[in-house]
């Protein structure tokens, strides 16, 4: 089995902590480690280094060999930019397949908790002698404990199963709440990790099929990619293939497990004061409940409730929490960027 942890994202619902030039993944957010760190060490304690890479962009392959340094640059699949999963993933698969290695892979994202480790290792483990055969494709779900409307559902097969496996029969993307509350008690229904486990053959045969706008492209001019990769369709790899894949698996797993994807869910590791704030920085609060509040400056909060307040040297972010997926929204969409921003007032004279 090899590891490929994905850490080529720019983490926009973490502005301003995280920014283009150094986002969320290498960012301390729960522990003195960053999320990189954390994941990497998570697979060395099974794995020998040999064994794990690291699929990035160009723009961040010096942040990786800075932060791990066991990881050798022959360990690193470079992107000439960012152009969603699914280019990546098939540029990890040609990395592979132009050494002529064809064993499983995990997919692994760059940002989750996971303490659990041991559950993690023998559910891999499981996926990968499933994913050792023909064209499988093997997804790693897990049993909700609560209704979260950030996350993707796997909705599985209730009648077929192979191994403790069963075939994928839909996806639902980021649900409304009472949707979510009624998926948590739906049987054979699971998060979705982002966790894939698949053969690079099988990457070369599912992208042929299904997504030869990229795969083509790619396969002409591998290893040299830099002038075509930008003009590659941005696609995630779950809409590229996995809404399309037949011999597409979900091994539920039942562990306690995260997507560190907000505020909201850093917010689950740090302690609450009396008044439900979890604050970190020189902070005084007055009748402010329920509030995330991170700050390298003092600051004061009066009679808020329900906000994320984040001030960074980056920015400022004063958001409530029940909008918090809409970060991402404004500072992709450079429209709505400038339609939301503050223009100068000048006093009459």
């Amino acid at each position: 089995m090899n590891i490929v942890i994905m850490a080529g994202g720019k983490g926009m619902r973490f502005w301003p902590q995280s920014t283009e030039h150094k986002p969320k993944q290498f960012l301390p957010l729960l522990s003195s480690r960053t999320l990189l760190q954390e994941t990497y060490a998570r697979y060395r304690q099974w794995l020998p280094a040999s064994r794990i890479y690291v699929a990035t962009t160009h723009a961040y392959s010096e942040l990786v060999m800075e932060q791990l340094p066991e990881c050798e640059p022959g360990q690193l699949i470079i992107e000439p930019c960012a152009r969603d999963t699914a280019p990546c993933i098939a540029l990890t698969a040609l990395f592979f397949l132009h050494r002529n290695q064809d064993e499983p892979l995990a997919i692994v994202p760059s940002d989750q908790h996971v303490p659990q480790v041991h559950k993690l290792r023998d559910a891999l483990y499981i996926a990968t002698k499933e994913a050792a055969h023909h064209h499988n494709v093997v997804m790693l779900g897990l049993v909700p404990t609560r209704p979260e409307t950030g996350f993707g559902y796997i909705k599985a097969n209730e009648e077929l199963s192979n191994n403790g496996l069963f075939p994928v029969a839909s996806f639902i993307e980021k649900p409304d709440l009472p949707t979510a509350q009624q998926l948590i008690h739906t049987p054979r229904t699971y998060w979705n990790s982002g966790i894939f486990v698949w053969r690079p053959s099988t990457i070369a045969y599912l992208m042929k099929q299904h997504c030869p706008s990229i795969w083509e492209p790619l396969t002409e001019t591998y290893p040299s990619t830099d002038e075509i990769y930008a003009h590659l369709p941005k696609l995630s790899v779950d809409y590229a293939i996995m809404e399309h894949a037949s011999q597409l698996f979900v091994l539920p797993v039942n562990m306690e497990w995260d997507d560190v994807g907000t505020w909201n869910a850093v917010k689950r590791y740090y302690d609450e004061d009396e008044a439900g704030n979890v604050a970190q920085g020189n902070i005084r609060s007055l009748d402010a409940h329920n509030n995330i509040i991170f700050s390298d400056k003092e600051a004061v909060v009066i009679g808020a409730s329900d906000l994320i307040i984040i001030s960074t040297e980056n920015g400022l972010l004063v958001c409530h929490q029940s909008e918090e997926q809409r970060i991402k929204e404004v500072m992709k969409d450079k429209d709505v960027w400038k339609h939301h921003s503050i223009k100068e007032v000048k006093p009459s004279p």
